[in-house]
């Protein structure tokens, strides 16, 4: 069935009158005690797609379903309809001599948009097209508002999102979009639990903003009379949970950061941390390349997909490089071999990179000239590693190079899809860490972690050896859902109200 688009073409006035027309409809229901919405349930024995595919067996049987109608044909004595369920959509047949004059006379004042109830029997027209012969048609909710006409979605993008209720019952690719999610949220948490990890939950309120670096949201507590923030990630209390002997956690949930808004961020999105002890960066690359395959594969029947117009290979094995070779690789520019910070200034100046702060190390000249000149670079899948210690407060040291940590991010398509550490298990080096950051802090940077007391404690403890990483799952459903932004899979993003 072509489904009609988006968004009304009509004037103010017209779309009053409407509205007034549906209000009358339902204000004569009501008084000849046909109510819609003192309905209650309606018994669905089978849903379109499961009549279409099972036809043959189908064939004469009664079968009852329910949905939205979504057109109309009125012939006199019999008309056809579409109802959209579900999981699609599938034509009905109504005749007046099989469910009765007054039903008939009802079914025809019924409007698009209407949700109804339908028995019957399966049968084909002279078409082709599988249909149900209706027996019964039950009005079970009013549609107070006329269904849009005209989709205008480039020059309006955003009324798609601000009334995604709309955007779904009208566009079976938005509702194949949001399908997919569940369903590769759903692998990622049979995959891991397959693989012996547990799920766990940690809070969202914070009384200390820390693991990562992101401007929190805050908020009162006001029984306690204290501030709290919003998580920013949940890495502390999982790492938590590995000192107390939980050697391999997970968790899939919100995070929120106060931060701007553009085709890949949202003040709140969903990510998978997880966390196994006994393990290093190795087996989270590993890890990572398998749920990235598997889930491709699940949703797309390949590891090959096209992503906004490029060809894309997830097949394992992902190609690996050091930051400093990214940035060699791109620019020439060689910042771990330069002698002093002084020659690293010089250095980024002579790329034409922008520098700012004059005190600015090596290690934070080599994370700015890779994000300026080799981020976007990055098509394939590929893993970046050995991270400068200024801006990986939380990994562990790679032995012999004390600069540096044991960190990858996974880029595909010029963007950041995964972040994974060996991670820091020593108390000391933490703290001081910690206190790097607070200083960091009080110079005005409000994306610098905090201090967590709690969390110094738990790994005074004792941690083990332990590979971690974050995924992020709207980004990861954008790649194998060849979605453009952000807000093409979340399914009510964050919007700036509407002014009156």
């Amino acid at each position: 069935m072509e489904q009609p688009p988006l968004d009304l073409e009509i004037t103010q006035q017209e779309l009053s009158e409407l509205l007034q027309i549906r209000r009358d409809k339902l204000k004569a229901l009501t008084e000849a005690g046909k109510n819609p919405f003192l309905q209650l349930a309606f018994e669905q024995t089978h849903h379109s797609e499961d009549i279409k595919a099972g036809f043959e067996a189908l064939e004469g049987k009664p079968v009852r379903i329910a949905g939205r109608m979504m057109s109309k044909r009125i012939m006199g004595k019999a008309s056809f309809a579409h109802i959209l369920d579900g999981e699609g959509d599938i034509q009905i047949y109504v005749k007046r001599d099989d469910v009765g004059e007054e039903a008939y006379a009802d079914f025809k004042a019924y409007d698009i948009g209407d949700i109804l109830g339908v028995a019957g029997t399966v049968f084909k027209t002279r078409t082709g097209e599988t249909s149900i012969h209706a027996s019964e048609i039950v009005l079970l909710s009013k549609s107070l508002r006329p269904l849009p006409e005209k989709f205008h979605g480039l020059r309006d993008p955003e009324l798609r999102y601000r009334q995604r209720y709309v955007d779904l019952f009208m566009n079976a690719d938005v509702r194949e979009t949001f399908k997919k999610r569940s369903a590769i949220i759903a692998a990622i948490r049979e995959r891991l639990n397959g693989q012996g990890f547990i799920e766990v939950e940690t809070p969202v309120l914070n009384t200390t903003a820390s693991g990562a670096s992101a401007r929190p949201f805050t908020t009162h507590h006001n029984t306690l009379d204290l501030d709290m923030y919003l998580r920013i990630a949940t890495e502390l209390h999982l790492k938590m949970c590995i000192v107390g002997g939980l050697e391999k956690v997970y968790e899939i949930g919100r995070l929120f950061r106060n931060e701007g808004m553009d085709a890949m961020h949202n003040p709140e999105f969903t990510t998978i941390e997880l966390y196994q002890a006994y393990t290093d960066l190795r087996g989270m690359m590993n890890l990572c390349e398998d749920l990235f395959a598997h889930c491709c594969q699940l949703v797309n029947g390949t590891t090959r997909i096209s992503y906004q117009g490029r060809d894309i290979d997830l097949t394992p094995p992902f190609a690996r490089m050091t930051m400093n070779e990214a940035v060699k690789k791109y620019t020439g520019a060689d910042f771990l071999g330069c002698s002093s910070d002084e020659d690293a200034v010089s250095l980024a100046k002579g790329i034409g990179l922008n520098v700012e702060d004059k005190a600015s190390s090596r290690g934070k000249l080599l994370v700015a000239a890779f994000d300026a000149f080799v981020e976007d670079k990055l098509i394939q899948p590929t893993f970046i590693t050995d991270y400068p210690v200024e801006n990986s407060p939380l990994t562990k040291g790679i032995p012999g190079k004390p600069h540096l940590t044991d960190r990858f991010e996974l880029f595909i398509c010029g963007h950041e899809y995964a972040n994974a550490y060996s991670e820091l298990n020593d108390p000391i080096v933490q703290r001081e860490r910690f206190l790097q950051q607070a200083m960091e802090r009080a110079k005005g940077d409000d994306e610098a972690m905090m201090i967590d007391e709690d969390f110094c404690t738990a790994l005074e403890y004792g941690m083990p050896p332990t590979g971690g990483i974050g995924i992020g799952i709207d980004r990861m459903v954008m790649l194998l859902t060849n979605s453009a932004t952000i807000r093409d899979v979340l399914l009510f993003p964050t919007m700036k109200p509407i002014e009156n």
